[in-house]
């Protein structure tokens, strides 16, 4: 009974602690059901709850422990962050799987990631040399942002993309190496229509079809408007 009492009184303690964590992943994931639910079945959700935990003993500037509890979560969940690195409320990992941060890495307020998504350095740099994320952010499946660089608030990198250079706010990124597309000042919709995001370099290729199809045009009517010859 008094197990029984405890564990309900550490889930009730872990649901508070992490309320905005688990009411993130119910707005940005669909197949979350309820609290519960989430608390004990989302490795995304048990990453973060390590992470806090390990970066309470780093600002502590306790040896050894906290980089053994970051492992340990890695061992278990397939999500590896440094617990240098600094993350602020709202954030939610979706699946999770790969995902890495690095230890100078800043992450703002109601950022996502998905799946195998890095936020890393470039070398063996020394002091700041992970990416500071804006408010809002989300970062695709399979997405590197390398090197001390900066996203803006609302800015959207998309599947594989590989970012090194400073994204602007309100900007979707996609491509290698990342090309920006401004999204008209409007904050990313967290529904995360990932299908719909536009893509600068199918765009190009869209305008040089387009231009090649019109040189073609005029190319025929040049040839129908020749007068004919008499051998």
């Amino acid at each position: 009974m008094v197990f029984i009492i405890i564990f309900i009184l550490i889930v009730v303690l872990m649901a508070v602690i992490f309320h905005s964590e688990i009411k993130a992943t119910r707005e940005r994931d669909p197949a979350a059901k309820n609290p519960l639910e989430i608390l004990f079945l989302y490795a995304g959700l048990h990453a973060i709850i390590f992470y806090r935990s390990a970066h309470v003993l780093w600002r502590w500037k306790i040896p050894l422990v906290p980089r053994l509890i970051s492992q340990i979560a890695r061992f278990l969940t397939g999500i590896e962050i440094h617990p240098g690195a600094t993350i602020g409320k709202g954030f939610f990992i979706d699946h999770g799987m790969g995902v890495v941060i690095g230890e100078t890495t800043i992450i703002g307020d109601n950022v996502t990631l998905f799946q195998g998504a890095t936020l890393g350095g470039t070398g063996k740099e020394t002091g700041k040399r992970h990416p500071t994320l804006g408010d809002n952010v989300v970062i695709g499946a399979g997405a590197k942002v390398l090197g001390n660089i900066k996203i803006g608030n609302n800015s959207y990198i998309g599947a594989n993309a590989v970012v090194i250079r400073d994204v602007p706010v309100n900007s979707t990124v996609v491509g290698v190496p990342g090309h920006v597309t401004k999204q008209d000042g409007q904050k990313i919709d967290l529904l995360l229509d990932h299908a719909h995001v536009s893509d600068p370099i199918m765009q190009h290729m869209k305008d040089m079809i387009r231009r090649i199809k019109t040189l073609e045009e005029k190319i025929n009517q040049t040839k129908d408007q020749r007068p004919m010859t008499n051998d």
